[in-house]
């Protein structure tokens, strides 16, 4: 049977349903179209948790000769890559590093700053309305430091923080204990306070996914690699209760949007980082009350509904390739050292994939090459924090508002 709307979003992440909503707010008929048929089962599923108010400054590829050695050599637990993808990811981790210097690093912090100054105020919005509140914590999150030298790099870059107005604070031993008495002691740490973090990201995301459907929205399920333009100029995406015919489409399935635009004939530099997760119990009572960076390892470790989730830093390997969650084993033994874990509480590691361009921006807004179009995907590490203020850009130019900010340098043809 065939069923007609405005507009399709596909994906139902954490950015894909909040580009719903905000379609749907600004009057649009939209249809939330996912293979899963329900919000937040892939990279919205297994975060840290974060709504990350002090991201302003993107994650850069390491200039540091000891540590690019490391990584060279697969010996450092923040990142680890299969030999195997090496041809196809090695021009993609070039671009990467020549994103990441310091020129052009401070060029996209800016560029990237409008989303990241209104992504709390955004997930406010939506977080009153669909009633998330009772998951949300308002506490910040910490970055811990093992050595002399990390802490002092860590203190720079805080610094730099509070040229935003952003509160960050320096912890001494005293404080961190104060704030958590169970981590052992550290040389040092920086609370950043503006942070909020939520409990369980995929709850969040599916209460943001029943509050578009409360309000009319329809969520179909469907493997919409198919998507195909009609002779008349609109697209057809099938779902399992038949074809879906619309006049505007959304891109936004995250890991998965090349399935989309490289058969459209879009050749854009997308590569993925993929990750992993674990629970784990906690011994003789210990707490965990703000999600903690180990910076000097990479990993994370945050306060969840399910118990303690350690989440990994990046593998690099094709996005559908076996999973290999060597990282969260090593993870594992440093993290015992820094907080009384306890067993395990899941079968397997999850794997996750993140999808990044190498200037750690995202692409919002119109196709060039095909009407009714539109992209919103590769927001990196931060999905999770920008879906609500990519779905509010995005619908202010699909529905002819005036943008909050300058869309240019998230546009498509950055990259020609």
């Amino acid at each position: 049977m065939q069923q007609t709307a405005d507009v399709a979003v596909l994906g139902a992440g954490m950015v894909g349903v909040s580009a719903a909503l905000h379609l749907q707010a600004r009057g649009r008929d939209v249809v939330l179209v996912d293979r899963h048929g329900a919000a937040g089962l892939e990279t919205s599923f297994g975060n840290a948790g974060l709504i990350e108010r002090a991201s302003i400054f993107p994650y850069l590829f390491p200039r540091d000769f000891g540590d690019l050695l490391r990584y060279a050599l697969n010996l450092s637990p923040q990142a680890h890559y299969h030999f195997s993808a090496l041809p196809s990811v090695a021009p993609w981790l070039w671009r990467y590093f020549r994103e990441s210097s310091p020129e052009r690093a401070k060029r996209h912090a800016l560029d990237a700053l409008p989303l990241v100054e209104r992504c709390l105020e955004e997930h406010d919005a939506l977080i009153q309305l669909s009633g998330a509140g009772d998951i949300v914590r308002r506490t910040g999150w910490i970055k811990l430091y093992r050595s002399e030298k990390s802490l002092a790099k860590g203190i720079v870059d805080a610094a730099r923080l509070r040229d935003f107005s952003l509160r960050v604070e320096e912890l001494d031993a005293a404080g961190l204990s104060a704030l958590e008495p169970d981590i052992a002691p550290v040389v040092g740490a920086v609370h950043f306070r503006d942070t909020a973090s939520v409990a369980d990201p995929c709850a969040v995301a599916q209460a943001y996914a029943e509050l578009f459907q409360r309000r009319g929205g329809r969520f179909l399920a469907g493997d919409v690699r198919a998507l195909a333009q009609t002779r008349d100029g609109h697209w057809s995406a099938p779902t399992h209760d038949g074809a879906l015919i619309v006049r505007d489409v959304v891109v936004a399935l995250g890991p998965w949007s090349d399935q989309i635009f490289r058969p459209l004939g879009y050749e854009l530099p997308f590569a993925v980082k993929r990750g992993y997760h674990m629970h784990y119990g906690t011994e003789e009572g210990a707490r965990l009350f703000h999600p903690v960076l180990d910076a000097d390892n990479g990993y994370v470790l945050a306060p969840m509904t399910r118990g303690v989730r350690l989440t990994t830093g990046a593998e690099f390997a094709s996005r559908d390739a076996k999973p290999t969650p060597v990282q969260v084993d090593k993870d594992e033994i440093l993290a015992r050292t820094l907080f009384p874990l306890g067993e395990r509480l899941d079968p397997k590691p999850w794997m996750g994939c993140r999808p990044c361009f190498p200037d750690m921006l995202p692409i919002i807004g119109k196709a060039p090459r095909h009407q009714g179009l539109w992209f919103d995907f590769g927001h990196q590490h931060h999905g999770f924090t920008l879906g609500p203020v990519s779905g509010r850009l995005l619908a202010e130019m699909m529905t002819g508002e005036t943008p909050f900010t300058d869309p240019a340098p998230y546009a498509v043809d950055r990259f020609r």
